[in-house]
């Protein structure tokens, strides 16, 4: 469930300390108003990155298998949604390669079908993530990696990750506008110092 919320930024010193309080004594809790914007804070435990399983992982049955790393390597999923993604917003999510000579092929493939979209929250989460995805040709990949592991076409490479801080934020703030969820991960002690 994706959850809007509005609320004062003032609010926020109080909500992180709510988490840490209750992060530590081993229950978990759905905050009631924003603490943080869409992206996170980068550089912090509270880094957040975007990550879609693109129509072919869906096709696949990978959706599941992709989540689970994230989980057991110890970040936290705050946002997830099953999109049918239009040529338009295709080519806005890609409009950074849009004069590249595959970028209409790209656009076509990314909105053939339903992806799922994520954001997951961490520490270093939009580097570890991308090292986790592995290289975007997946032939270049290593075995453990979610690309060379599941795929071997670069046309077919299974998922997409921001790349740095700022496509977070724009990828973020462009598929999930209504906000994620913050919530405390009755872990979180035992992923962190």
């Amino acid at each position: 469930t994706v959850v809007a919320r509005n609320a004062s930024p003032g609010l926020a010193a109080g909500f992180a300390a709510g988490v840490a309080c209750l992060g530590s004594a081993g229950a978990f809790a759905r905050l009631q108003c924003e603490a943080l914007p869409v992206y996170g804070r980068p550089g912090t435990n509270q880094e957040r990155t975007f990550l879609a399983v693109k129509p072919d992982g869906v096709q696949r049955g990978l959706i599941g298998d992709i989540i689970a790393r994230f989980e057991k390597r110890g970040y936290k999923l705050v946002g997830l949604k099953m999109v049918w993604p239009t040529e338009e917003m295709a080519a806005e999510h890609y409009a950074d390669l849009s004069k590249k000579p595959f970028f209409s092929g790209l656009v076509k493939f990314f909105s053939s079908g339903p992806i799922v979209c994520m954001c997951w929250e961490g520490k270093d989460i939009i580097k570890q993530g991308r090292q986790m995805l592995g290289e975007t040709q997946p032939l270049a990949s290593k075995p453990g990696s979610i690309r060379g592991d599941f795929s071997i076409d670069l046309g077919r490479n299974i998922c997409h990750g921001s790349d740095s801080p700022d496509s977070a934020e724009h990828e973020l703030k462009m598929w999930f506008p209504e906000g994620v969820n913050d919530w405390g991960k009755a872990v979180d002690a035992s992923v962190y110092e």
